[in-house]
Protein backbone atom coordinates (compact mmCIF):
# COMPACT_ATOMS: atom_id res chain seq x y z
CA UNK A 1 0.00 0.00 0.00
CA UNK A 2 1.22 3.47 -0.91
CA UNK A 3 1.81 5.64 2.17
CA UNK A 4 1.42 9.40 1.88
CA UNK A 5 2.83 11.82 4.44
CA UNK A 6 0.88 15.06 4.96
CA UNK A 7 2.93 18.24 5.26
CA UNK A 8 2.25 21.98 5.34
CA UNK A 9 -0.30 23.55 2.97
CA UNK A 10 -2.04 20.21 2.44
CA UNK A 11 1.05 18.92 0.66
CA UNK A 12 1.66 15.25 0.34
CA UNK A 13 5.03 13.64 -0.16
CA UNK A 14 3.93 11.07 -2.71
CA UNK A 15 7.34 9.38 -2.68
CA UNK A 16 10.91 10.34 -1.76
CA UNK A 17 11.13 11.64 -5.33
CA UNK A 18 7.96 13.75 -5.49
CA UNK A 19 6.00 16.35 -3.53
CA UNK A 20 2.48 17.11 -4.78
CA UNK A 21 0.24 19.89 -3.49
CA UNK A 22 -3.24 21.02 -4.47
CA UNK A 23 -4.17 24.45 -3.16
CA UNK A 24 -5.81 27.76 -3.93
CA UNK A 25 -3.48 30.42 -5.31
CA UNK A 26 -3.67 33.02 -2.55
CA UNK A 27 -0.81 35.09 -1.07
CA UNK A 28 -0.88 33.29 2.30
CA UNK A 29 -0.27 29.97 0.53
CA UNK A 30 3.17 31.10 -0.68
CA UNK A 31 5.05 30.87 2.67
CA UNK A 32 3.25 27.60 3.51
CA UNK A 33 4.29 26.14 0.18
CA UNK A 34 7.87 27.36 0.67
CA UNK A 35 7.96 25.55 4.04
CA UNK A 36 6.67 22.35 2.46
CA UNK A 37 9.31 22.61 -0.26
CA UNK A 38 12.04 23.19 2.33
CA UNK A 39 10.91 20.10 4.23
CA UNK A 40 10.97 18.06 1.03
CA UNK A 41 14.08 19.40 -0.71
CA UNK A 42 16.29 19.87 2.34
CA UNK A 43 19.18 22.31 2.44
CA UNK A 44 19.73 22.90 -1.28
CA UNK A 45 16.32 24.38 -1.87
CA UNK A 46 16.55 28.18 -2.14
CA UNK A 47 16.29 28.06 -5.95
CA UNK A 48 13.39 25.62 -5.73
CA UNK A 49 11.60 27.86 -3.20
CA UNK A 50 12.16 30.86 -5.47
CA UNK A 51 10.71 29.01 -8.47
CA UNK A 52 7.67 27.83 -6.51
CA UNK A 53 7.06 31.35 -5.13
CA UNK A 54 7.35 33.02 -8.53
CA UNK A 55 5.20 30.47 -10.37
CA UNK A 56 2.47 30.64 -7.73
CA UNK A 57 2.74 34.44 -7.67
CA UNK A 58 2.25 34.52 -11.44
CA UNK A 59 -0.99 32.57 -11.12
CA UNK A 60 -2.23 34.96 -8.40
CA UNK A 61 -1.35 38.05 -10.47
CA UNK A 62 -2.33 36.92 -13.95
CA UNK A 63 -4.95 34.19 -13.66
CA UNK A 64 -6.59 35.35 -10.44
CA UNK A 65 -6.42 35.04 -6.69
CA UNK A 66 -8.16 31.89 -5.47
CA UNK A 67 -7.41 29.87 -8.62
CA UNK A 68 -7.06 26.14 -7.82
CA UNK A 69 -3.57 24.96 -8.70
CA UNK A 70 -1.53 21.78 -8.51
CA UNK A 71 2.11 22.11 -7.58
CA UNK A 72 4.51 19.24 -8.20
CA UNK A 73 8.14 19.18 -7.10
CA UNK A 74 10.08 16.13 -8.23
CA UNK A 75 13.65 14.92 -8.28
CA UNK A 76 14.66 14.01 -11.82
CA UNK A 77 17.78 11.92 -12.24
CA UNK A 78 20.44 13.74 -14.22
CA UNK A 79 18.49 17.01 -14.12
CA UNK A 80 17.98 18.08 -10.52
CA UNK A 81 14.60 19.24 -9.28
CA UNK A 82 11.66 19.96 -11.56
CA UNK A 83 8.91 22.32 -10.37
CA UNK A 84 5.51 22.32 -12.09
CA UNK A 85 2.54 24.59 -11.38
CA UNK A 86 -0.68 23.68 -13.20
CA UNK A 87 -3.68 26.02 -13.37
CA UNK A 88 -7.03 25.78 -15.20
CA UNK A 89 -6.49 28.65 -17.67
CA UNK A 90 -4.69 27.58 -20.86
CA UNK A 91 -5.03 31.05 -22.41
CA UNK A 92 -3.01 33.21 -19.99
CA UNK A 93 0.61 32.44 -20.81
CA UNK A 94 3.66 33.75 -18.96
CA UNK A 95 5.84 36.21 -20.87
CA UNK A 96 9.45 36.99 -20.06
CA UNK A 97 9.48 40.78 -19.67
CA UNK A 98 12.65 42.79 -19.61
CA UNK A 99 11.97 44.96 -16.57
CA UNK A 100 13.91 48.19 -16.25
CA UNK A 101 15.22 49.57 -12.97
CA UNK A 102 12.03 51.61 -12.54
CA UNK A 103 9.55 48.79 -13.12
CA UNK A 104 7.85 47.61 -9.96
CA UNK A 105 6.76 44.29 -11.44
CA UNK A 106 7.66 42.00 -14.28
CA UNK A 107 10.74 40.60 -12.58
CA UNK A 108 9.32 37.17 -11.62
CA UNK A 109 10.18 35.33 -14.80
CA UNK A 110 13.52 37.14 -15.05
CA UNK A 111 14.37 35.68 -11.63
CA UNK A 112 13.12 32.29 -12.76
CA UNK A 113 15.16 32.55 -15.95
CA UNK A 114 18.24 33.41 -13.90
CA UNK A 115 18.06 30.48 -11.46
CA UNK A 116 16.49 27.74 -13.58
CA UNK A 117 18.46 25.62 -16.01
CA UNK A 118 15.38 25.51 -18.25
CA UNK A 119 11.73 26.54 -18.01
CA UNK A 120 8.71 26.42 -20.24
CA UNK A 121 4.96 26.02 -20.63
CA UNK A 122 2.90 22.97 -21.54
CA UNK A 123 -0.60 23.84 -22.76
CA UNK A 124 -3.50 21.45 -22.40
CA UNK A 125 -7.09 21.78 -23.57
CA UNK A 126 -8.32 22.94 -20.17
CA UNK A 127 -5.14 23.83 -18.28
CA UNK A 128 -1.52 24.82 -18.55
CA UNK A 129 1.58 23.81 -16.66
CA UNK A 130 4.48 26.19 -16.19
CA UNK A 131 7.61 24.25 -15.27
CA UNK A 132 11.24 24.85 -14.46
CA UNK A 133 14.26 22.73 -13.66
CA UNK A 134 16.98 23.65 -11.19
CA UNK A 135 20.18 21.81 -10.50
CA UNK A 136 19.63 21.46 -6.75
CA UNK A 137 18.63 17.81 -6.79
CA UNK A 138 22.01 16.23 -6.31
CA UNK A 139 22.60 17.76 -2.86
Amino acid sequence: MHHQTPTAAGAEVVSPHELAVELLAVPKAVPELRRAVRGYAGTACSEVQLCVSELLGNVIRHVGEGTPVRVRVARVEGVGIRVEVTDPDPRVLPVLLHATGEDESGRGLLLLDAVARRWGVEQGAASKTVWCEVGAGEA
